[in-house]
This record gives C-alpha cells, sequence and structure tokens, in this order.
C-alpha cells in the first residue's frame, strides 16, 4: 500500500465529515480517542481541510451547542462522545434534538473488541467495564438511525450515509459508533474531498392537497393557524405574515419553540387556545407536537383540521391522536410560500375584512394586558413577565435572539423575526438553553445573543463547564438566571392537578424547594464572567444595562442572578 495515498481512518473521518458540510466537532475525549487524536494531528500535517474540532468539558453541552449552531446555520454539526459513558450523557441532548427536528451527526467511541494482538486493543480497565451488548440502545429512540463502523474503507460511505439521512425530511439525530481498532488501521485517501455520494431529501406537499387548502381557507367563516416550530424560513416567516394579515387568519403561537409571527402583528394571539377553537371552522397546525390540550379543548365537530409539518403525524410517538382531517407531509417553507401563491387565486370579501377587525382588536386588547403585567411595581423582586418587559425594551434596537427555558415568556416581549425566539424543547430535556446559545452565537458572532432560564434549569445546564466553554471561545452572551428558588414548573403541574389538594397548601411543596440558592455570580466570576445579582426593578435596569454594555464590547459572558416571585 502506498503509504502517501493512506491516511488512518480516525484522520480520514475528521476530514469526510468537513466535505461533507460540517463546520465544528464538539468532542468529549476519552481513552478510545488517540487514533481520533492522532488523526486531527496527521489531517493538519497533510494539509487536509478539517472542522473545527472544539474540547467541550461536558457532552451535555456538546449537544447543546451543535442543536443551537443548526439553529443558526441549518447545517448539522458532529458530537463525539466517549464510549457508552460518554454517550450517555448525550442521551438527553439527542432527545431534544429528536423530538425538535434538529440533525446532529452523533458519534462516539467504542470500547476495544479485542484484549491483543491488534493496535488498538483494550490498553486500560475500562476497556472491560465499558463494554455493552447494545452501546447504540442508549440512543436509539432518540436517533433515526445508527451504525458501527467495521472496517476503514467505511469511512467515506458511512459520514456520507449518516450526513444525508441526518439531514433528510424530518430531520433528527443519526448515531454511530467507532470501535477504537478500526480507527487506527490505514484508510485510503484517495476522494476524501470529493463531494456526497448522497444528497439530503426534503419533503413537498402535493400541488393539488395545497388547492385543496387555499380553497378551504377563502371559504372559512373563522380559520385559525396553530404554531410550534417557526415558519421554516425568513422567506416563509414573511410569507405567513402577509398570509395572516390578507386573509385574517388568527395565529397562536401555543407553547412554540421557534416564532412563527411576529408578536405585535395584528393577528398574533395570545397564549389561550380555548376561544379560537370555540369558533373555528377550519384549524391549521404548522409543525405542532402539541396543539392544545385534548384534556381541556376540542376542535369543533364540524370543523376542518389540517396537520402540516416534516412529521404530520409524529408517527414515532406511541400515543398523539389529534385530528387530522388533512395531513401533508412537507417542510414547512415550501408549503407556506405555496399555499401563498394558491391563495392568489382567490380574493378577500367583505367578511374577511370585518373579521380582520374584530381579531385585530381582540388581540391588541390582549396585548396590552400582557405589556401591562409587564410594568414595573414596587414589590420585593420581580415577576417574569416584569423581567421579560424590560430585557425586550432594552433589546428594541439590536437584532437579538432570546432563549428562553422556564425563563422570560413570550408575551410581554416584542419579537418581530424569525431568529428572536427559542423556547426548549418538547422533549424537557433541561439545561438546554445555555449551551444552545452558546452554540448560535459561536455560528453568528454579531448577534446578541440573551438565554433567561430558571436557577434550576442553569443548575442541569452544568455552568462550570458551560462558563468554561464561553471563556475559551470569547462568546460574549447575556445569561439571566430568573431564581425563585424552586422547581417552579413542578409547584405549578401540581397546584394545576391537585389545587385543594394537601400539596397546594403547605407552606412548601415537597420536592419542589431548592433553598439554600447558590450564589450564581460567584460560579460564572470563576471564568471571569461579570455577574452581577438585582433584587428589584432598580437594581435589575442597572445590571442589565452594565451586562448589554459588556457583551456589546465582546468582553466576554454576563450574568444576572435575578430574584423573582410568582
Amino acid at each position: 500500500m502506498d503509504k502517501s495515498r493512506v491516511v488512518s481512518a480516525g484522520a480520514a473521518l475528521l476530514a469526510r465529515l468537513k466535505s461533507v458540510g460540517v463546520d465544528y466537532i464538539f468532542a468529549n475525549s476519552g481513552t478510545d480517542f488517540p487514533p481520533i487524536i492522532e488523526g486531527l494531528a496527521e489531517a493538519s500535517a497533510k494539509d487536509m481541510p478539517l472542522p473545527h474540532a472544539l474540547t467541550i468539558p461536558h457532552e451535555h453541552a456538546a449537544m447543546g451547542m451543535a442543536h443551537g449552531y443548526y439553529l443558526a446555520t441549518g447545517r448539522a454539526q458532529a458530537v463525539i462522545a466517549h464510549t457508552d459513558v460518554g454517550l450517555a450523557n448525550c442521551a438527553i441532548g439527542a432527545l431534544n434534538a429528536h423530538v425538535e427536528h434538529v440533525p446532529i451527526l452523533l458519534f462516539s467511541g467504542r470500547t476495544p473488541t479485542v484484549e491483543k494482538g491488534r493496535f488498538g486493543a483494550r490498553t486500560v480497565p475500562i476497556g472491560w467495564g465499558q463494554e455493552m451488548r447494545d452501546q447504540a440502545s442508549l440512543v436509539r429512540e432518540a436517533t433515526k438511525w445508527d451504525y458501527e463502523l467495521r472496517f476503514p474503507e467505511q469511512v467515506p460511505d458511512v459520514v456520507d450515509r449518516a450526513h444525508a439521512i441526518a439531514s433528510s425530511t424530518p430531520r433528527g439525530p443519526v448515531y454511530v459508533s467507532l470501535p477504537r481498532e478500526v480507527l487506527c488501521e490505514p484508510c485510503p485517501a484517495d476522494g476524501l474531498g470529493a463531494p456526497p455520494r448522497m444528497r439530503a431529501h426534503g419533503a413537498h406537499a402535493a400541488p393539488d392537497d395545497i388547492a385543496e387548502l387555499a380553497g378551504l381557507i377563502a371559504r372559512a367563516k373563522f380559520p385559525v393557524i396553530f404554531a410550534q416550530h417557526g415558519a421554516g424560513s425568513a422567506l416563509a416567516f414573511a410569507a405567513l405574515d402577509r398570509m395572516a394579515r390578507e386573509w385574517a387568519i388568527p395565529v397562536c403561537q401555543y407553547w412554540a419553540g421557534q416564532l412563527a409571527l411576529a408578536t405585535d402583528h395584528p393577528m398574533a394571539t395570545q397564549w389561550e387556545p380555548g376561544p379560537l377553537l370555540a369558533r373555528a371552522d377550519l384549524v391549521i397546525c404548522l409543525d405542532t407536537l402539541a396543539p392544545w390540550m385534548p384534556a381541556a379543548h376540542e376542535p369543533c365537530a364540524d370543523a376542518t383540521v389540517v396537520q402540516i409539518g416534516p412529521n404530520p403525524l409524529s408517527q414515532r410517538t406511541p400515543i398523539r391522536n389529534f385530528r387530522a382531517d388533512m395531513a401533508l407531509a412537507s417542510d414547512l417553507s415550501p408549503a407556506i410560500l405555496a399555499l401563498e401563491q394558491a391563495l392568489a387565486s382567490f380574493a378577500p370579501d367583505a367578511d374577511v375584512a370585518a373579521r380582520f377587525d374584530e381579531v385585530a382588536a381582540s388581540n391588541a386588547a390582549a396585548r396590552n394586558t400582557a405589556l401591562a403585567a409587564g410594568e414595573p411595581d414596587d414589590a420585593q423582586g420581580m415577576t417574569k413577565a416584569q423581567i421579560a418587559r424590560m430585557v425586550s425594551d432594552a433589546l428594541q434596537d439590536d437584532d437579538a435572539t432570546i432563549f428562553s427555558e422556564l425563563g422570560c415568556p413570550m408575551a410581554p416581549m416584542r419579537l418581530t423575526h424569525p431568529q428572536a425566539w427559542y423556547q426548549e424543547p418538547h422533549a424537557g430535556g433541561l439545561g438546554w438553553s445555555l449551551p444552545a446559545a452558546m452554540g448560535l452565537q459561536l455560528a453568528a458572532p454579531d448577534r446578541l445573543v440573551v438565554a433567561t432560564m430558571g436557577d434550576g434549569t442553569y443548575m442541569f445546564a452544568n455552568p462550570v463547564a458551560c462558563h468554561q466553554i464561553a471563556e475559551a471561545l470569547n462568546l460574549s452572551i447575556l445569561i439571566l438566571v430568573l431564581n425563585n428558588n424552586e422547581w417552579g414548573a413542578v409547584r405549578q403541574s401540581v397546584v394545576g392537578l391537585y389545587p385543594d389538594g394537601y400539596a397546594a397548601r403547605a407552606n412548601q411543596v415537597p420536592l419542589t424547594g431548592l433553598a439554600p440558592s447558590p450564589d450564581f455570580t460567584l460560579v460564572a466570576q470563576a471564568s471571569r464572567a461579570l455577574a452581577m445579582r438585582a433584587d428589584d426593578h432598580v437594581q435589575f435596569a442597572d445590571a442589565l444595562q452594565k451586562a448589554l454594555d459588556h457583551i456589546r464590547a465582546r468582553k466576554g459572558a454576563a450574568l444576572i442572578d435575578v430574584r423573582t416571585r410568582p
């Protein structure tokens, strides 16, 4: 074999990732990594193009950053973890990405298969301790496809297939395990920079279905749109704006993870879906996992319910029985753009104009109520609505992105562009917003990024690791910890189910308290971040201005620990 035309399989893997469009490898290394680390050095020495390989001191942060980077760019990134234990730490991030249709190329080492006699065989006791019968089972329910690399010459084909499957509709994470002996073997270097042999595919609704839906909208007395995962693109965001305005369609962003319509749009409704469902004769669900709560609300019996999205029936969700009188499997962006074009064949009538005036007036009143809830008062501590309103007002001149994980609510904020807002994934894997915000800023360094979260969520994010990463990469993000010394979401869930129960009447709802609160400012200061505490509106206003000045000057991360009340 001509050694000048051969590299290790580890180097080939990294080079091929670059060829399919991976910009970053978020890596947490272990004893299975020698061929990967040697491969990085080898490929660099041979001037082979490589993704940027970043040392990420916790796998949960690696998955969150890959998630956030995708939100900014629409391109799948790679995470490489250490054998079964590293993969286990990736599982929560994989669940979040799976539910949100976020493609991630997830790799982990595999303990060497052999004990001796082959280069790369086991050399430390954990080589036995980390042996699993089915390592991929740790993430199989959260991935679209999994495989174990078996031969070095497979590297280009396996990487191409992994990337194409992850990036195809419905998008999501894939997993490949990497035995150490295989990565140590030589691999042909020819063709590693060639274009991918597989291309990802999207999904487009049939033109006849789009035309039928356009006709339903034109004839509807009270159409309603529910949106949870944005509009799919900036073009579709603008199209939905025009379509909702022209056809007087109220848009409810119930438990929205991404913005589909500006919050100050005349057709942007507030939270409660009940009044809309009570009147709607046409209900259009845009990529919604749970557009309303069936125990509380149902569409009218004679309404037509349309589900549109990359996986409109949520086929891998065992129980999900929302009506689907029409189900259109499509990426959101092409569906919305095609629908706007199809509606051009119809003309809104006087009833549409009257509906617009009625809905706009109702939405304006509801928005004024939400804004009023964000007005300051003289009480100790701040409400989440008040914090959200102050943050929104302070960011009006910025092209900002806000992450909220049990943090700032959407309603009191003015959010106007498709990357203005991201809320925690419906999988519920906590600790997501901080690393996702860092991943987004890594991709868009000029964007002002704010991560808001509860105190419990901040602890779930492995903040020591996240602050270390932020300092190492000079990620100047604003971190707001809305600190109420408890699991507020858990308490609310208990009280919601048992409003007159013993727990609701107790001084402290069991298993929800987080007092005494750590001094989170010291955690941030350990990595040289600007860190402040605020107990009231005056202190928060001062801290917020200092923090924004700090991150606008690209001086690193800034954290404000804000005392909150219900």
